[in-house]
């Protein structure tokens, strides 16, 4: 893509050189000032008419670019050489400033891609370290990253410990501790540490070419206006061929004008008429826009998302995941009957470290943090899914879990935690009450910035989550949502959708789970948190790479600027057009200041456009 730019820039430069040339040999030379153009003609205008012919044959219908080749032909043909050269010099640099917006689109991309590394250490059998390509790797691989490595594949660290660079993946500059347990992406950078990683995902399923995969179908997927502007090109290029004909031929016989006269109109409303400038009034915006927001951490699959993303009035999340981190960390603990904090918790640890529930790692992790751990082993090990786990120790017999498993009544203490919403583990001796451990789910730091920053925009926000009424209250609460729709499976988030829908609302849907993909389909827009599921990704219209949610208001921001500058565009394509064709018509044009006007406006149009990628 960047060659392809280089190359149009190249040959119109080099056209621009043979009509600077061809105007000094005008004095000079009169027969050698025609090859000078007519090399002008053909270096700068053959890969605008290559691609002209080549998609008038495959679409069979005209197009903008062979109304440009037949004009600048026509100019040549009535003897104005240098008026056609300069029309091919402009519309070839029109036409690179284009090639360069696209190939400014897909450079973060491609630099990330170029980061992966084509070769890994896989673990041999015998437990030796040789180098495989990376196409090589299959899931269950084992392979090692030494320090100052790229990771080579996604996967799931099963030893060691490192800090890794991520900044090319999710746009956070400060490197993120990878342990035991954590998910790690190719093309990211080990630091400092060495790490063992088993392989989740075929090269296909990278993350890298995933974002890879999304950019270039965004690329290739026009918005609604783009396609409003082309079905109106098709009826329009006829039309101005047709009357740059009846121009041709008439005004001789109807008004006595002169032939060459008559031509000239002709070809002075040829270049004039055409919209160029209109036909890149939105694309170059898109592209710079979609180039934005990927450096920013967001990829739109197509470029109709991007473009309905100012109309969203209403904004529902899932909870877990989504508006907090989806992890529960223990937030109070509750010794009964002359138990203490620490010797609580150093038991559940002892037990819970058995499990591998998500509850009990929270446990072992806070004992952990508090220096509570007992070197001691927890004997005949029972664990009972969905209520709880049972083991000995310290000579009594213990229980962890649910009230219902532990025998234990719920106190004021007790009823006083579940209204707020956490979650309450028990923990009984011999079949009394030693204390209880309440959980909660973290809300991410961003999230209240991001809902704030929503509500200026007058952005309606709720959230749907199939967790307790208290649960999604207290955590709506902490964010401040507008509103809550709690015990929401998949089908009653889809129902949530679709109600608001109804109303009006343009619903943009942000989730991360296989429970939230439904609703992500159905959503106006449903926007998947980067470190989702690989289903609700599928399912989403736009993927936050970074998980950060304050960047939905800046897309919607960017997405506004674009509609603006669209509309810009349009405006001043459609309002020179229409007086460079009054002016025309009543012969205060010449063909020079047509060429200018018209190529000149395309430009225009186009940098207008690039003003996008800042910001």
């Amino acid at each position: 893509m960047q060659l392809k730019a280089n190359v149009e820039m190249i040959l119109a430069a080099a056209a621009g050189i043979f009509i600077a040339a061809a105007w000094q040999m005008n004095r000079v030379d009169a027969d050698l000032y025609v090859w000078l153009y007519a090399a002008a003609f053909l270096i700068g205008g053959f890969s605008k008419a290559k691609e002209g012919i080549l998609s008038s044959l495959e679409e069979k219908k005209l197009n903008v670019e062979l109304l440009m080749i037949i004009a600048a032909a026509g100019s040549a043909a009535i003897g104005y050489w240098g008026e056609g050269a300069i029309l091919i010099f402009i519309f070839a640099v029109s036409g690179a400033l284009e090639s360069y917006t696209l190939q400014k689109s897909t450079k973060e991309i491609s630099s990330l891609l170029s980061l992966q590394p084509d070769e890994a250490w896989k673990r041999q059998s015998d437990g030796t370290y040789i180098k495989t390509a990376v196409s090589k790797l299959s899931v269950g691989d084992v392979i090692q990253i030494k320090p100052g490595e790229r990771i080579p594949a996604d996967g799931i660290v099963t030893s060691g410990k490192s800090e890794v660079e991520e900044s090319a993946v999710t746009g956070e500059p400060v490197p993120s501790l990878k342990e035991n347990g954590a998910e790690v992406y190719a093309g990211t950078l080990n630091t400092n540490g060495f790490l063992i990683v088993t392989v989740t995902k075929e090269l296909s399923e990278f993350m890298v070419s995933r974002m890879a995969a999304l950019v270039r179908e965004a690329q290739t997927a026009k918005p609604r206006t783009q396609r409003k502007i082309e079905k109106f090109e098709e009826h329009y290029v006829n039309i101005v061929l047709l009357s740059s004909a009846l121009i041709a031929v008439l005004p001789p016989f109807l008004l006595n004008w002169a032939w060459e006269e008559s031509l000239y109109r002709a070809m002075v409303l040829l270049v004039v008429a055409s919209p160029c400038a209109l036909m890149a009034s939105t694309m170059p915006p898109l592209l710079s826009s979609l180039s934005n927001a990927a450096r920013q951490g967001i990829l739109f699959k197509n470029g109709t998302a991007f473009e309905k993303f100012n109309e969203v009035n209403v904004v529902a999340f899932d909870k877990t995941g989504t508006l907090t981190e989806g992890r529960l960390i223990v937030s109070d603990v509750i010794p009964e009957n002359d138990w203490n904090v620490n010797e609580l918790m150093g038991i559940a640890a002892a037990i819970e470290s058995k499990s591998s529930h998500p509850l009990a790692d929270a446990i072992v992790k806070w004992s952990s943090e508090k220096n509570c751990i007992l070197n001691i082993k927890p004997e005949e090990f029972k664990d009972e899914p969905g209520l709880g786990i049972e083991a000995e120790m310290l000579g009594k017999k213990w229980r962890i879990g649910s009230a219902e498993w532990t025998g234990v009544l719920l106190n004021k203490k007790a009823q006083g935690l579940e209204e707020e919403g956490k979650t309450l583990i028990f923990i009984a001796a011999d079949g009394v009450l030693a204390g209880m451990i309440a959980l909660e789910d973290v809300i991410r730091n961003e999230s209240v910035f991001a809902i704030q920053s929503l509500h200026k925009n007058h952005v309606h926000t709720v959230m749907v989550t199939g967790d307790s009424h208290r649960a999604a209250e207290r955590i709506a609460l902490k964010a401040g949502v507008d509103e809550v729709k709690a015990r929401c499976m998949p089908h009653d988030k889809v129902k949530v959708v679709l109600q608001y829908k109804e109303k009006n609302g343009k619903v943009a849907m942000v989730g991360d789970g296989i429970n939230d993909a439904p609703a992500l389909a159905a959503a106006y827009i449903g926007i998947a948190m980067g470190k989702g599921r690989d289903i609700a990704i599928e399912a989403a219209d736009a993927v936050l790479m970074n998980n950060d949610l304050n960047r939905l208001s800046n897309m919607m921001d960017l997405s506004k600027r674009m509609k603006k500058i669209v509309r810009q565009n349009i405006i001043f394509s459609m309002a020179v057009i229409i007086m460079l064709i009054i002016a025309n018509a009543f012969d205060a044009l010449s063909l020079p200041l047509g060429v200018i006007g018209h190529e000149g406006s395309t430009i225009l149009v186009i940098l207008n456009g690039l003003r996008l990628l800042r910001g």
